[in-house]
């Protein structure tokens, strides 16, 4: 064992433990691969505002958000008057409620392309629910996506992840819009459907050059093909979504994490002409059920979550991040070692190398990033085994300041190589 994970078992011995008694009842002591890391994973006992706290009583400053749905931090004041108040009149019934009418409202008004809504649990029910109008729209199987692209865990969607075409499933490389265009010429007949990220999350934060969507979205409109923007994770980024700041037209939006206020949730949006598919008064129209869909607890929660979510808050997380990517450069210099970040907004992505990759999921760094991960955790920093870092509206200048000087000192210790 190298000295990074001595002190880190140190520190974490209830975590340990609690690891032993999940293997007895989980697969790898997990239900969350995204969440598993060697060698073993913190077990969280409660969140508040920018920080959680493990079983250890260790506190840790909170720079992932459940992987960035947690826009507000943990525990925040106006989601939980919201989910208790749902809470005592209900939190399920098979009809509408105000607070789904409400969130829906809210998303029609804030994103561009979004006439109508329609909500379901996460973002790969989101997916799924896009895959399913595309293909009924179209009378056509495949599905176009980016290498390395990541729309939730559904089959045909979820196939690109590992860079490898699927049986209903082609790649272009993101970035590089003849990629998409050639394909969508060629068969074009045979594709219901373009999905993209508008900025790549799982292939390392990776933001579109100029002209990249509005050409691809052009040519998947030639080829009769719908256009679909997986916002879950970007809708953070404007007040409209990363597709306001990209001018982008997507023929569906999918949405999610944020707009649960951190409750399950996901949704997809696009023009009352294409979401007319839902509507069971039509003939012919697409059966969509689900238990929970919409519900009031849910519903509430992410009404609050997206009306707190200002632009104004929107732009002081970027000028946050802005800063944090240059510390954390410098205390790399500093300390001698590769290191490179992708930043966007109030995401970013941090490497161990002296550039940052192409989008992959593959890391030619993964032992020292590895290193890093475990590291932070000791110096009281959470953040994604992969390096992602998302921050949220209540991280204050001072947090900012200290999550530098904290990754400075597990830098260091990633530099003495461990040992």
């Amino acid at each position: 064992m190298s000295k990074i994970e001595d002190q880190y078992r140190a520190a974490t011995a209830k975590s340990a433990e609690m690891a032993k008694r999940s293997e007895r009842v989980m697969p790898g002591g997990d239900t969350r691969s995204s969440a598993h890391y060697r060698p073993y994973s913190l077990t969280v006992v409660r969140g508040e505002g920018p920080y959680i706290y493990d079983a250890d009583g260790n506190r840790y400053i909170d720079l992932l958000g459940n992987y960035t749905s947690l826009v507000h931090g943990h525990a925040y004041a106006p989601i939980v008057a919201a989910i208790t108040q749902a809470a005592k009149t209900g939190t399920a019934w098979p009809a509408r409620s105000e607070a789904q009418v409400a969130l829906a409202e809210l998303l029609c008004d804030r994103v561009g392309s979004v006439e109508r809504v329609r909500f379901c649990n996460s973002g790969t029910e989101a997916g799924m629910l896009a895959c399913h109008v595309a293909r009924r729209l179209t009378g056509r199987k495949l599905i176009l996506m980016a290498r390395y692209g990541y729309h939730g865990s559904y089959d045909d969607l979820e196939a690109g992840l590992a860079g490898h075409d699927g049986e209903r499933t082609m790649l272009a490389d993101f970035g590089e819009a003849t990629s998409f265009e050639a394909l969508l010429t060629e068969r074009g007949q045979e594709i219901a459907a373009v999905f993209l990220e508008p900025v790549m999350g799982s292939a390392g934060v990776v933001a579109p050059p100029s002209g990249f969507l509005e050409r691809v979205g052009e040519a998947a409109h030639r080829a009769g093909a719908l256009f679909v923007l997986d916002e879950v994770i970007t809708l953070r980024l404007a007040s409209g979504g990363a597709q306001a700041i990209f001018d982008a037209k997507p023929d569906l939006t999918m949405m999610g994490k944020i707009i649960g206020g951190g409750l399950p949730v996901g949704a997809i949006g696009g023009s009352a002409e294409v979401m007319r598919a839902f509507d069971p008064r039509a003939r012919g129209s697409i059966y969509h059920s689900g238990t929970f869909n919409g519900n009031p607890a849910t519903c509430a929660a992410g009404a609050v979550s997206v009306k707190e979510l200002t632009q104004e808050k929107i732009d002081k997380m970027d000028k946050q991040a802005q800063k944090l990517a240059g510390e954390l450069k410098r205390a790399a210099r500093a300390h001698e070692l590769p290191f490179s970040v992708r930043q966007c907004g109030s995401l970013m992505n941090v490497f161990f190398t002296s550039e940052a990759p192409p989008a992959t999921i593959n890391r030619e760094d993964a032992r020292m990033m590895a290193d890093f991960h475990l590291a932070a955790l000791s110096h009281g920093l959470f953040i994604a085994p992969r390096g992602l870092l998302a921050l949220s509206t209540v991280i204050t200048d001072e947090i900012v300041t200290e999550v530098a000087e904290r990754a400075a000192k597990a830098m260091a210790d990633v530099a003495a190589g461990g040992a």
